[in-house]
């Protein structure tokens, strides 16, 4: 049983202010692997005081030290990475390979963005005769990241605040608690000043609220579920903070019958059950034009069919279990939903994987004949399942991808090139990937209404932590 009762608090590793001790479990044998400590107002007011503290001089450090501690924190981070697939894999039950190269990996791949984004930063700019726009590091920050994608979220919020001169207190899922203390870890190693950066492990009411109401913290930036996000603008708005959100999603796949269609299915259904769905911008709504629907149904059921379902310790190219019995659940209840409303149950449904009988294990599965009225077209279901719209032309491919509460991510397939810049023009998402394309490190990742506010990543990443001064002199 690994124990990780303290919270890192001004370079030092402390006892909460009083014992409450939570299991983490481990998804794939629904038994505890480890034990944490919850904190609570106490314990932040301590972390929001050390961060404050510090704030004055690091916001003072010229760049070049800054991003030179990043390098190092980097450094670190890249020498001890099999450490924290490891616990991203305990922690929150994905595959090695995929924790290795995907979860973990995310960490240095964006830094290298938010460092390549800072060298070329315009901290200040001249504005007219004798006035100078400046860039200065808006304080203390309270970072909040999810479950899902631990490393990912911790990276794509304390790099680019560090990076800007701001302190912050992180609170990472309680869920999925690991692989954060090690990365506080690697931030000890590498010497980032007492702190500037702080951790307190603890829940939404015990840790989070406080966080969101407290008044000596200048930002709140968040991720995870809309719910939550809304719960953490309220909790700022006596304080008046800023608040960046990066939410849910329900993201369209368009594929026209131009495309190539056994690429745009398989590729589709892969990425929709990877981390076992459990991503905000996976591509759960497939649309696709109705004189290729039927084949696309069937080239649909075999590539789920194809998704193997395993063990997240043993290498290979399959999927894990769900993140925890709550989760493990939602997407029971969805599938049951879906089946209820009406919806063709192409492949998987109810229940674990054949020869399963414990871990929080899921069937890909695979619905068909869904209108975008249905429950499990409008909610983010959160696991291996995908939904099959039909549509006939591109007015009601756009219609039916844009009616949803969120915009986060957005697909799409054709052999039209000119058709493709067109229909991501019209599509109400934060990103866009036509015909598999990917990004680029230092992007910005974010989305339109519910998803959130703000962009994480690169510059757009930096700009969130920063006020704008203008200073005007004769």
């Amino acid at each position: 049983m690994i124990e990780k009762r303290e919270f890192y608090i001004d370079r030092k590793w402390v006892a909460p202010a009083a014992a409450n001790d939570l299991d983490v479990i481990d998804p794939a044998t629904e038994e505890p692997c480890a034990v944490i400590s919850l904190g609570a107002k106490a314990d932040v007011d301590k972390a929001v005081a050390a961060a404050r503290r510090a704030f004055p001089e690091w916001s003072r450090t010229s760049l070049d030290v800054r991003i030179a501690l990043l390098e190092k924190l980097g450094a670190v981070m890249d020498r001890r990475i099999g450490e924290l697939a490891e616990a991203v894999s305990l922690e929150m039950g994905a595959p090695i390979d995929l924790a290795i190269n995907d979860q973990a990996s995310a960490g240095p791949w964006h830094l290298g963005g938010f460092l390549e984004a800072a060298r070329n930063f315009s901290w200040e700019e001249p504005f007219a005769k004798g006035q100078t726009i400046v860039r200065e590091p808006i304080g203390v920050c309270g970072l909040i990241t999810p479950w899902n994608w631990p490393v990912n979220q911790i990276a794509l919020k304390v790099f680019p605040a560090l990076l800007a001169g701001c302190t912050c207190v992180l609170k990472p899922s309680e869920i999925a608690p690991l692989s954060a203390i090690l990365f506080a870890e690697f931030v000890d190693e590498a010497g980032i000043p007492a702190g500037v950066f702080n951790l307190v492990n603890g829940d939404g009411p015990g840790v989070g609220e406080a966080m969101s109401h407290h008044p000596d913290i200048d930002m709140m930036s968040f991720t995870g579920s809309t719910r939550a996000g809304a719960l953490v603008t309220k909790g700022a708005a006596d304080t008046v903070k800023r608040v960046t959100l990066e939410l849910g999603g329900k993201s369209p796949n368009i594929i026209f019958a131009d495309a190539n269609l056994e690429r745009a299915i398989s590729g589709g259904v892969n990425h929709c059950m990877e981390n076992t769905g459990q991503s905000c911008n996976a591509p759960t709504r497939m649309l696709v034009e109705h004189s290729i629907y039927e084949d696309a149904v069937g080239m649909a059921k075999s590539a789920a069919e194809a998704v193997k379902v395993g063990n997240p310790r043993e290498h290979g190219g399959h999927i894990g279990p769900l993140v925890s019995q709550t989760q493990f659940d939602k997407v029971q209840g969805l599938i049951e939903t879906g089946i209820a409303e009406g919806a063709r149950l192409v492949t998987g449904g109810i229940g674990r994987p054949d020869g399963m009988n414990r871990g929080y294990y899921v069937r890909p599965t695979v619905f068909a004949d869904v209108n975008n009225q249905m429950t499990i077209a409008r909610e983010e279901v959160f696991g291996p399942v995908l939904v099959m719209i039909p549509f006939e032309g591109e007015d009601e491919a756009v219609g039916i991808a844009n009616d949803t509460p969120y915009g986060l991510a957005a697909y799409l397939s054709t052999g039209d090139a000119e058709k493709g810049q067109r229909v991501a023009r019209r599509l109400r998402a934060g990103m866009v990937r036509v015909n598999g394309a990917g990004f680029s490190a230092g992007h910005p990742f974010g989305g339109y209404k519910q998803s959130g506010n703000g962009r994480e990543g690169g510059k757009w990443g930096i700009e969130d932590f920063l006020e704008t001064k203008i200073i005007s002199a004769r």
